[in-house]
């Protein structure tokens, strides 16, 4: 009996030890909603043809939706804030276990960071991944000095004083997760044209960080391993400020070794892009009518250059789509 009381004691334990850990973790839905991002992806259908990975400038500025409609490429985002390249890399080396692309896009902004940028950023991409070899080689590789890995396993030690300011938000969403993204795409009315930029910095180191070659070779690898195509992106945004030494790297890079590289800076009165309406915080990412511009821009390219699959003429794909759309119009105020 007495070891039947200790068992019980420690089963019960270990439970309030649970719920606590659940309890005081950010559920990234009503706020800090980039955290809920990456975690969206596994409740998805994975029949993607296209995959990107990379920062913001993914996530806020290309839509799933318009590529969908406007020529039937079932392609899904797996960006997240500030998302370090070795990140990307272990988000694609865990997506290759849900299903294989025919083209992944990475955005080369994450070429000029070498090294993390903070907890915070780092919490967003990865506390809501699920547990793999693959998260926990990023946890390591991410890391601030002021971290530890434990922090990551039971949340409730970098959390703890949450107990505190728990909000509505801790309770509704304890057991459930709520939609915040269509296909990793975040939608953003908001209208904040460019005024002025920040003056143009002189650069002082022009060549990348040996690390993110490393990196980006590691996503060039895996990609040829996995007979996918790998495109290389830089997306419109006027700030952080593009260097041209970074862009001639990136394009000795792709001529190196067989890639395309687009940067949308180079295609901005083609797209028809307008910075006065476009951008929802003066020109570091666009809003829905910039990113809608963009994705339509992209689309054919996108279809005829890689022989993509238009699944419009899909019944089961075309039915999951037709209902996403419907709630995807509802969010941005207007009909199908």
């Amino acid at each position: 009996m007495k070891v039947v009381r200790v068992s019980l004691i420690l089963l019960f334990l270990l439970g309030v030890f649970w719920f606590l850990n659940l309890l005081v973790s950010p559920k990234y839905i009503e706020s800090l909603v980039e955290g809920s991002m990456i975690s969206e992806y596994y409740d998805s259908p994975k029949n993607h043809e296209v995959l990107f990975i990379g920062d913001c400038e993914v996530y806020a500025n290309f839509s799933p939706m318009v590529f969908y409609e406007e020529e039937g490429i079932s392609s899904y985002i797996r960006g997240s804030s500030q998302q370090l390249i070795w990140q990307s890399y272990g988000i694609l080396k865990e997506t290759l276990k849900y299903e294989i692309p025919k083209v992944v896009i990475f955005n080369v902004n994450a070429m000029r960071y070498s090294k993390p940028v903070s907890e915070a950023y780092n919490r967003l991409t990865i506390d809501k991944m699920k547990w793999s070899k693959e998260k926990v080689e990023m946890i390591f590789s991410s890391m601030t000095e002021e971290e530890s890995f434990l922090s990551y396993v039971f949340p409730i030690l970098r959390y703890h004083s949450r107990i505190f300011e728990l909000s509505e938000e801790d309770f509704t969403y304890l057991f459930q997760r709520r939609q915040n993204t269509f296909n990793g795409f975040l939608i953003n009315q908001n209208i904040k044209g460019v005024e002025s930029l920040p003056t143009k910095r002189p650069l002082t180191e022009t060549r990348f960080a040996d690390i993110t070659y490393e990196y980006l070779d590691k996503i060039r690898e895996l990609c040829e391993e996995n007979n996918i195509q790998l495109v290389l992106i830089k997306a419109p945004s006027l700030y952080p400020y593009w260097y041209t030494e970074y862009d001639e790297q990136i394009k000795e890079y792709a001529s190196k070794y067989g890639l395309d590289y687009y940067n949308f800076l180079e295609n901005i009165l083609e797209i028809g892009l307008d910075y006065h309406v476009d951008t929802y915080d003066g020109g570091l990412h666009l809003n829905l009518h910039g990113a809608t511009k963009l994705s339509k821009y992209f689309a054919p390219i996108l279809k005829e250059k890689y022989s993509l699959t238009d699944y419009r003429d899909h019944e089961e794909i075309n039915a999951y789509y037709q209902k996403e759309l419907e709630k995807y119009y509802r969010e941005i105020g207007r009909g199908v």
